[in-house]
């Protein structure tokens, strides 16, 4: 796939390929209307207070698109873009799996090549290999197996992301999710920030059959280390025999569990939710949310607080408003958003 490919979100090409973007098919969408347009933890703890008898029910399924290359080096799908309905998914705008793939040694590193961001966060979740993050302000590093690494775009950023040179050489399995979140408007002109985080540094707790890693937000006791502009709650469970785990998330919070591997029911109807498929839970139901896996199930938890803002998203760029757009596209081809040394 060419430099100057374009999908849903993500755009790798210089400044002469935004250039040539045209504008007139921004849509504007505004939550409740439609507009044209470590606390470290001891090593593993019970959250057995979340428990409760009435179970969240689950407002749909989403299944995933078909697989796509995201540049040379990720093999995705999507399950939610910025194309969907911000009522349903604030503050969540976009969810890639680039499920278990092996790739051979090469010499050549493979991956997304230099390109822009700005009014968004992304959260790159590394469950298999290595992946090598470069960004103009300075940010950067390698994570591997059960890290995570949180960039903040905020005000621009121009960024590439890598398979780091060891895992180039030495070939083996790859196995991500890139989340990205939106940043309400007080925060899209603030400076862009990064965040290294460890896979020892996530507090680790017992959540009936399944182990739980926190990464941000609360779970019973055990606060994530993650540093968030709004409230969000990201944890993963992996089961490590058959069975439940049912625990508690924030009322009105807009909330979700995307199943990485295994077989997986969700909510108080018991509904199936396919690997690579994501179940959003019904904000307005209240109780515990109960999930149900199999040996070895993996799943990825994500609740967040609506922002209840417009939100216009064109390419790398996710702002209010259409004029907000068209001065992200001048400033990155301005050189304002800084460039890779």
């Amino acid at each position: 796939m060419s430099k100057s490919t374009t999908r849903r979100g993500i755009l790798t090409g210089s400044a002469a390929t935004l250039a040539a973007l045209g504008v007139g098919n921004l849509t504007s969408k505004l939550l409740g209307h439609s507009k044209a347009s470590t606390v470290q933890t001891q090593p593993t703890n019970t959250a057995s207070s979340v428990l409760a008898t009435e179970s969240r029910e689950v407002d749909s399924v989403l299944a995933s698109s078909s697989e796509h290359w995201v540049g040379n080096g990720f093999r995705v799908r999507s399950v939610i873009s910025p194309d969907g309905d911000p009522r349903r998914q604030s503050p969540f705008l976009l969810l890639d799996h680039a499920a278990r793939r092996s790739f051979e040694p090469t010499s050549e590193r493979r991956g997304v090549g230099e390109h822009p961001h700005r009014g968004f966060e992304t959260v790159t979740f590394a469950y298999r290999g290595e992946i090598e993050h470069r960004d103009s302000a300075g940010g950067g590093g390698i994570i591997g197996p059960g890290d995570v690494q949180w960039m903040t775009a905020a005000s621009g950023i121009v960024h590439e992301e890598k398979h780091s040179q060891r895992f180039t050489e030495q070939g083996g399995e790859l196995e991500m999710v890139q989340l990205w979140v939106n940043l309400p408007a007080k925060a899209k002109r603030s400076a862009p920030g990064y965040q290294s985080l460890l896979d020892k540094d996530f507090p680790r707790l017992t959540v009936g059959a399944a182990q739980a890693r926190l990464i941000a937000g609360t779970l019973g006791d055990a606060h994530g280390p993650a540093h968030t502009h709004s409230p969000i709650t990201l944890f993963d469970l992996t089961f490590g025999e058959p069975g439940a785990a049912e625990f508690s998330l924030p009322s009105g919070h807009t909330s979700m569990t995307f199943t990485l591997e295994g077989q997986v029911v969700v909510g108080s109807e018991e509904r199936a939710v396919p690997e690579g498929s994501l179940a959003l839970l019904d904000r307005k139901s209240g109780g515990t949310v109960r999930v149900l896996g199999d040996k070895g199930a993996r799943v990825l938890v994500l609740s967040g607080e609506p922002i209840d803002e417009p939100v216009v998203a064109y390419g790398p760029f996710v702002m209010n408003t259409r004029e907000e757009i068209v001065q992200a596209m001048r400033d990155y081809q301005t050189g304002k958003m800084g460039h890779l040394r």
